[in-house]
Formats: structure tokens, C-alpha cells, sequence
């Protein structure tokens, strides 16, 4: 059987009726209570506690990024950037596993729960800091954000989408799956995550929910770590930055 395509103006509508298309008045009493008591601070926790006991806690992270502890809020929120040691432009994640590596620990998945709430804590720590990527520091910084920008609005799969599809300011406002599409720098997404997710019940992060997108719009997902979804993270990070969005971590999503 042949599949029908519908053109991307037809799978979303504009939102005539104000918050008709957005929560529940249900999910809205349960939203507002979590932000109060987000179930994420659980996970960030749990984070520290495991960055502590396996890797050395805060201490050993800055020693490793070669900067004080003083410092390691700034730092963090310097991320994703080009760590020479590592030769790559990184997540703080990579960095993470990097540890591992060096203390001759067992290397956690990238998308292990694990590794979600020991993301979210160190990047906790930067915490109404602003990100401070400096795409122009270097040229691996630079590459990265430019393959992230492309990746970001390169339409691919059977409905030739891209994550511009739904974020360019043409579409934002407009409503897919009852939500309107926000502007991800405005929304200050990159600053936001890791995030407690509603619909999931779980910690996320960004690349997981980049992930979860490009599955829902029928692209081939990009892996965690790979350095198509870590320019991604540069990309949408700069556009919280140019916003001038403090980070605030762990987020609440629906």
C-alpha cells in the first residue's frame, strides 16, 4: 500500500482558541504543583551522589577540566565546547565518560539513567550563570555550531522535515499533537535541560528529546554523543544564549 504524505501546513493548525490546545485543566493543576516540587530534583540528587562516590565528586571534575571549583560553574556553562585533552568538542556527559576512562571505571551508556542524573547535577551547578559558548573561540567550536545550525535545518525522511520545520519563526505558534510549537531560543530550551518530563514520567536530556522528535517526524535518529547531536546542543544552546535565558536545571516539560 502506498503511504500518503501530507504536507507539513497540514499536520499542524493555528490556535484559534486560546489555551483550548495546550494542558488539561488537570495536567495544568499537576503542572504548576511540580513546579513547586519537581520530581527531577530526585534524579539530580542521586546525580551527586553518584558523581561523588564513583568519579571523586566536584573536585576530581574540576581537576580533570584543568579549572578550580570556583570556577567549574562558569566553566559548565561553557558547554558543549573543545576540550584539547579530548580532542573533540564534547558534551558534559563525554566528559564524564572521559573520567571514567582515565580511573579505569566501567564507561556508563550515554543514555543510561545514570548518566541522565549525573548530567543534570553538574550541570546544576551552573545554575542562573548565562551560557557562554563562544563560537568563535577556536575552530572546532566554530565547525560544531555550523554542522549543528545545518543539521538543524536540513529536511530529511519520507515528510522531508527538519527541526526548523517546526521552530522557524514562520511556524511558531501554530499547533502539532496540541501543543503550540515554541521558539526554542525565547522558551530558553537549551538552558532547561535535563528536564523531568511528564508524558515520559522520567529525567530526560537534551539529545534524548532531540531524539524523540526525529522519531516522531519519521527522520532516521541521530545518536546521543555523535558529533551531529552535540553541534545540535551547541546550536540551540546559542540561541538560549542570544536570548539571554539562565540556566535552570532540571526543567519541567509536558
Amino acid at each position: 500500500m502506498r503511504r500518503i504524505v501530507l504536507p507539513f501546513a497540514l499536520l499542524v493548525t493555528m490556535a484559534t482558541a486560546g489555551e483550548q490546545f495546550a494542558m488539561s485543566d488537570a495536567d495544568r493543576a499537576m503542572y504548576k504543583e511540580m513546579l513547586e516540587n519537581n520530581p527531577a530534583d530526585i534524579y539530580v540528587e542521586e546525580g551527586g551522589e553518584i558523581l561523588e562516590e564513583t568519579l571523586g565528586g566536584e573536585e576530581a571534575l574540576a581537576k580533570f577540566l584543568g579549572v578550580s571549583e570556583k570556577e567549574l560553574p562558569k566553566y559548565i556553562a561553557g558547554f558543549p565546547r573543545y576540550i584539547k585533552k579530548l580532542g573533540n568538542v564534547v558534551g558534559v556527559d563525554q566528559v564524564l565518560q572521559a573520567m571514567q576512562v582515565e580511573q579505569g571505571k566501567e564507561k556508563m551508556k550515554l543514555k543510561s539513567p545514570q548518566m541522565f542524573s549525573m548530567l543534570a547535577y553538574v550541570k546544576s551547578l551552573a545554575n542562573d550563570e548565562q551560557f557562554n559558548i563562544d563560537i568563535n573561540a577556536d575552530e572546532h567550536i566554530k565547525a560544531s555550531y555550523d554542522l549543528g545550525k545545518k543539521t538543524f535545518m536540513t529536511a530529511r525522511g519520507g515528510r522531508g522535515l527538519s527541526c526548523n520545520s517546526c521552530h522557524s519563526k514562520d511556524i511558531v505558534g501554530m499547533v502539532l499533537r496540541t501543543q503550540p510549537l515554541p521558539d526554542l531560543g525565547e522558551a530558553g530550551s537549551g538552558a532547561t535541560w535535563p528536564a523531568y518530563r511528564m508524558t515520559k514520567s522520567s529525567l530526560r536530556t537534551l539529545q534524548r528529546r532531540f531524539q524523540g522528535c526525529m522519531k516522531n517526524a519519521l527522520l532516521k535518529v541521530i545518536p546521543i554523543g555523535s558529533k551531529e547531536m552535540v553541534g545540535l546542543e551547541v546550536y540551540v544552546s546559542k540561541l538560549a544564549q542570544d536570548k539571554k535565558k539562565p540556566i535552570a536545571i532540571p526543567g519541567l516539560k509536558r
